[in-house]
């Protein structure tokens, strides 16, 4: 895997992925608090790791 997200893509997609987390956490894991924990992990994974499996299929890089 390639990376193909810049520092400041990665940035954000942690800030927004530790915010969503929480208000998981928040909602109590309702339909609503499970769906906002499971786009938050994704955020985080792809923040760590640097790479965006949507951006390889559209061939976007912000890096």
């Amino acid at each position: 895997m390639k990376q193909n997200e810049g520092t400041i893509d990665r940035i954000i997609r942690f800030i927004l992925g530790l915010v969503l987390i929480y208000l998981g956490f928040l909602m109590q894991f309702n339909t609503v608090g499970i769906i906002s924990t499971i786009i938050g992990i994704v955020l985080l994974f792809t923040a760590v790791t640097g790479y965006c499996a949507l951006y390889s299929i559209l061939k976007i890089s912000t890096k």
